[in-house]
């Protein structure tokens, strides 16, 4: 089966990889949660989270699932149009446009969605919850919400 041009681009990254045990009668069953962030470093990305009972399966999985909930973002040049927040539950992240040379400045969650998104210069900072699901979604939600001069133009319409 061939893949799409498209797909072929994708990048992907594990964000993080939770253990988890569920005490049985039986004795202890083991299971796996993986975070992974898909992007085309050009303004498309996406999360997925699986859970499965082996490591690579729950890549998989999250992987698949990432590719489903692929999102555009409006970028200008290399770094955001404006600034913004993004939140989700007691996640909220402050993302910033930088300089040219800044380079991201951000924790590991935001850093895999911002590089994967094809964003080179931002500066942000992370408050409240600090759980790497909820800064993913955080920042998402965040560069979701972005909009160039020329949307916001044609939405209100002027030239």
């Amino acid at each position: 089966m061939m893949t799409p041009p498209e797909e072929a681009a994708l990048e992907e990254t594990v964000v993080s990889i939770n253990r988890c045990t569920a005490v049985t009668k039986g004795g202890k069953r083991l299971s796996f949660s993986a975070l992974v962030v898909v992007g085309d470093k050009r303004g498309r990305v996406g999360y997925g989270f699986g859970k499965a009972r082996e490591v690579p399966s729950a890549i998989a999985k999250a992987t698949k699932d990432a590719k489903k909930g692929l999102t555009r973002v409006s970028l200008r040049g290399e770094t955001l149009p404006h600034e913004v927040w993004g939140r989700f539950g007691a996640a909220r992240i402050f993302m910033k446009p930088a300089a040219p040379g800044t380079g991201i400045k951000a924790g590991a969650s935001a850093r895999a969605v911002l590089e994967l998104a094809g964003v080179r210069d931002v500066l942000s900072k992370c408050y409240g919850s600090r759980n790497p699901l909820n800064v993913v979604k955080a920042t998402t939600n965040g560069l979701k919400a972005l909009k160039t001069m020329e949307e916001i133009a044609l939405l209100r319409g002027v030239s």
